[in-house]
């Protein structure tokens, strides 16, 4: 598994799971990593950071979106890390504003990175696409419609993107973690055991596995990442 003399575009990057990839990236050898969120991320070592840029961009704009990947030397992987998750109320009380919320935060980030990346990517001859579903919207649960539907159509459309693209090129793949073992999670569930959860650093290796050319047959596949839950 390599990612050798690959331009990789990170969204999300300067989160939790963003940091375990990005390592994970440059530990791969990863010619460039551009690295974009709504806020800057912390330098590295001086060296590593010769290796980066860092794009300050909101995800919801197409143009913002479609004028940062532009700007690039070239994109051959994207990796549409930035999301989230919300607890909701029951689903006839889910209001427009929560709705709203997270289908901006986990589809409408993702399909205009897409839209921006792909045309990109076809003109080039190729490409990879990493998006990040979720094991939890496999099935609906009570008080998680919104980030469910969401999340459901992320994975609907990395299945028709593959499609859409697979004899062009490019391969379109989704993994759909569990709980991922962070710091806010273990706050928010105290009285669960964390060991059983993904541990970023687990993820990180299968989404730059699906990145790299050693996916080079696996076109559209939405991969459990569930540790031991």
């Amino acid at each position: 598994m390599s990612l050798v003399g690959k331009k990789v575009v990170i969204t999300g990057a300067n989160g939790v799971l963003g940091s375990a990839v990005v390592a994970k990236a440059l530990e791969l050898k990863a010619e460039h990593l551009a690295l974009i969120d709504i806020v800057v991320g912390q330098p590295l070592a001086d060296a590593i950071e010769q290796k980066i840029s860092r794009h300050v961009v909101d995800l919801t704009d197409l143009s913002a979106t479609r004028e940062c990947l532009e700007s690039l030397s070239g994109v051959d992987v994207v990796l549409n890390l930035a999301g989230g998750f919300d607890m909701g109320p029951t689903t006839y009380e889910v209001t427009d504003e929560s709705w709203d919320f997270l289908f901006n935060l986990n589809v409408k980030t993702m399909h205009n990175v897409v839209r921006a990346a792909v045309p990109l990517m076809l003109k080039n001859g190729g490409g990879s696409i990493v998006n990040i579903g979720a094991i939890g919207a496999v099935h609906g649960n009570a008080n998680m419609s919104a980030y469910s539907a969401s999340k459901g159509v992320v994975m609907k459309l990395t299945e028709s993107l593959s499609q859409e693209v697979r004899h062009q090129g490019i391969n379109v793949n989704a993994v759909l973690p569990s709980v991922i073992d962070t710091e806010r999670n273990r706050q928010d569930m105290p009285d669960v055991d964390p060991n059983v959860w993904v541990k970023p650093e687990q993820l990180a290796n299968v989404i730059c596995f699906l990145a790299s050319d050693a996916a080079g047959a696996v076109h559209g596949a939405l991969v459990p990442v569930c540790g031991l839950s």
